[in-house]
């Protein structure tokens, strides 16, 4: 093959993920989930990192093996320096270091925000990548923020959240409603059979394009107690209603930020990124406003979604193209600016 073939690493949070690239064509992106977190509510950092270091070598091969490529084959290897869990993203990295010396290939750093929103030029992500400028909604457990996309490596973030990030809104919201962990899924799954009207509640009064979550994640438990005192079982007699009612207003208070910034910029096309991208209802939102506002709009494949190295990979592709290369001296960073 002439073209470079790349493996990419990601190991931020809890997924642990291989991939291999030619080109802009994913050949394999292999993932182990950690289960072990659904047990405590959330991810244990210190669990992670173990889970990490028991998962990568298998995950390599695999992804190795299913591309059918062979180590020497390779051209370089790109990795997660941050933002995430230190512990986490430290297995991804000194791995990479390591194999990289051994292969005596380049080393490439990728931003995990970033591979986000770069996940989009990957072959199969969508129809067509976007056009620069475009606007990313990036939107996960983590992080919540509206990018100005101007080039492959010139972002800007005009919007982000003063709070909690949306996904995490979910999950706190879900563990009030006794929902096992992540919830964001589970409410988005009973969502679909329930009223979305129901019950309303308080959205906040940012200015400009910033977000915050805290304030009706209070609204939803305040208003859950006060219930429950009346109805011990009112949770459970209107689950339903009360996951679409909460996934209306999370999907409200992101879109109408969203519009915002695409009319005031007199940008058209519009993409979302990061894990809570795969919810059936922003979906929707986003497929509403091709019509109604004349978006172009960018909604990455499901696979590509979640925490994967099929993003860093595709990071590194662009990276090795410039030949921006890093070395052994490289650190994980929990902090990681755009």
């Amino acid at each position: 093959m002439s073209e470079s073939i790349i493996l990419g690493i990601e190991s931020s949070c809890d997924d642990t993920s291989a991939a291999i690239i030619c080109g802009n064509k994913i050949l394999s992106n292999i993932a182990a989930n950690q289960q072990i977190h659904n047990e405590y509510g959330g991810v244990v950092p210190e669990l992670a990192s173990r889970a990490h270091q028991q998962n990568i070598i298998p995950v390599v091969e695999k992804a190795f093996s299913k591309a059918n490529i062979q180590q020497n084959e390779i051209s370089a290897i790109g990795f997660t320096r941050g933002p995430g869990l230190l512990g986490s993203l430290l297995v991804g990295t000194s791995f990479a270091k390591s194999l990289a010396m051994s292969l005596d290939v380049p080393l490439i750093e990728v931003n995990h925000l970033q591979a986000h929103i770069l996940a989009h030029f990957i072959d199969d992500a969508n129809p067509t990548p976007p056009s620069f400028p475009f606007l990313c909604l990036t939107v996960s457990g983590g992080h919540t923020m509206i990018v100005l996309v101007k080039d492959y490596f010139e972002m800007e973030i005009i919007g982000k959240t003063i709070d909690d990030a949306a996904g995490e809104a979910f999950d706190k919201i879900g563990k009030i409603f006794d929902l096992d962990y992540p919830a964001g899924p589970i409410v988005d799954k009973l969502a679909k059979e329930g009223n979305p009207g129901a019950f309303k509640f308080n959205k906040p009064k940012m200015e400009g394009y910033d977000y915050s979550f805290s304030g009706i994640k209070t609204s939803v438990l305040y208003f859950i107690q006060k219930e429950v005192k009346k109805n011990p079982d009112f949770i459970k007699e209107n689950l339903n209603d009360l996951c679409a009612s909460v996934q209306k207003s999370i999907i409200e208070i992101l879109m109408d930020k969203l519009e915002k910034a695409s009319a005031e910029l007199n940008v058209k096309d519009v993409a979302i990124a990061g894990g809570v991208s795969a919810n059936s209802g922003l979906r929707k939102a986003m497929e509403e406003n091709r019509g109604k506002l004349g978006w172009n709009i960018f909604i990455p494949k499901f696979e590509y979604t979640t925490d994967n190295a099929a993003m860093i990979a595709m990071v590194a592709k662009l990276k090795y193209e410039r030949a921006e290369f890093t070395d052994i001296r490289s650190t994980a960073t929990a902090k990681y600016d755009l």
